[in-house]
C-alpha cells in the first residue's frame, strides 16, 4: 500500500523548547491511522507543521511522494489535504447550512464567500447531502452557535467533507462528544474510508483509536516510539511506560 503523507525526521522548536525531535510518521493511502500519546508529546504540533500551520526546524513532509515541507496551510489544503481542530472553527452566528455553503466556496476568500452564500442550487444541494450524512440536516437552518459540541464537531466534519480532500487529519474529535454521537461518528469515518477517504487521527479516547484505526504511532516526549496494529501497540511494554510516566495512564 502506498504512502500517501509522511513526516520524516521532523524537529519543531520553540525556543529552548524542543517540540518535535527526528519524528517520523507515515499514512499509507486508503487506511485509517491513528496518532497517540500522552499529554505534552507532540502530536498537535506535529499535524500543525505537516498542514503547514507551524514550520518545521527540520526534517521534510510529503503528500502523494511529493515534498511540501513549509508549504502555507492554504496550499496545503488545496492540494488535497484537509484537518480539523481541537476547537471548532465555525461561524456561530450563521445557520448550519450557511456553514458549509461558506465551506464549498472557501477557494473565493472568506468575504466574497459569505456575501454568495446562498450558493448555486449544485453548492446548495451538496451542503444538504454532507448534513445529512452527518445527520444534521434537520437542523439545517439552526444558527450553529446554539448545536451541543458534539453536532459542531459533526459540522466541522461536513465543512472539511464538501472539499473533497483526499485525506483527512482529525485533531481530537471525540473530545467533549457524547457516547452518542461518538458511534456516529466512528460509523462516518468507516463508510468514508470505504469509499477511499484516508485518515490521520489524533486522540485521547483509546477505545475509539483501537477499535477504528488500522495502525496507530506512537509519540512520547517529541520522538516517534512505537508504530503498529491496535494490539501491537496495546501490548508493547515501551507504550504503558510512556503512558504511565505522562500521567496518562487511566486513558490507556
Amino acid at each position: 500500500m502506498s504512502t500517501l503523507i509522511e513526516a520524516e525526521g521532523v524537529c519543531k522548536s520553540f525556543g529552548g523548547l524542543q517540540a518535535l525531535s527526528e519524528c517520523s510518521l507515515s499514512v499509507p493511502k486508503g487506511s485509517i491511522a491513528g496518532l497517540i500519546g500522552p499529554n505534552g508529546s507532540g502530536k498537535t504540533t506535529l499535524f500543525n507543521v505537516m498542514t503547514g500551520y507551524e514550520r518545521a526546524t527540520s526534517g521534510e513532509i510529503r503528500f502523494d511522494g511529493a515534498p511540501i515541507t513549509g508549504a502555507t496551510p492554504e496550499k496545503v489544503f488545496g492540494l488535497g489535504v484537509g484537518r480539523t481542530f481541537q476547537i471548532t472553527r465555525l461561524f456561530f452566528r450563521l445557520t448550519v447550512l450557511e456553514n458549509i455553503l461558506v465551506a464549498t466556496q472557501r477557494h473565493e476568500g472568506w468575504l466574497r464567500s459569505v456575501a454568495r452564500r446562498a450558493g448555486s442550487t449544485a453548492e446548495h444541494d451538496r451542503a444538504l447531502e454532507m448534513l445529512e450524512f452527518v445527520g444534521l440536516e434537520r437542523l439545517a437552518n439552526s444558527p450553529a452557535g446554539n448545536l451541543s459540541y458534539g453536532q459542531r464537531k459533526l459540522l466541522e466534519l461536513a465543512s472539511l467533507l464538501v472539499a473533497d480532500p483526499a485525506v483527512l487529519l482529525l485533531d481530537e474529535p471525540t473530545a467533549g462528544v457524547n457516547p452518542v454521537l461518538i458511534e456516529q461518528l466512528s460509523e462516518r469515518i468507516r463508510e468514508l474510508n470505504r469509499a477511499g477517504k484516508t485518515f490521520l487521527v489524533v486522540e485521547h479516547n483509546m477505545e475509539f483509536v483501537m477499535g477504528l484505526c488500522h495502525e496507530v504511532t506512537v509519540l512520547h516526549q517529541g520522538r516517534t516510539l512505537v508504530k503498529g496494529t491496535p494490539e501491537q501497540v496495546r501490548a508493547n511494554p515501551a507504550v504503558l511506560d510512556a503512558y504511565l510516566g505522562g500521567g496518562d495512564d487511566d486513558d490507556f
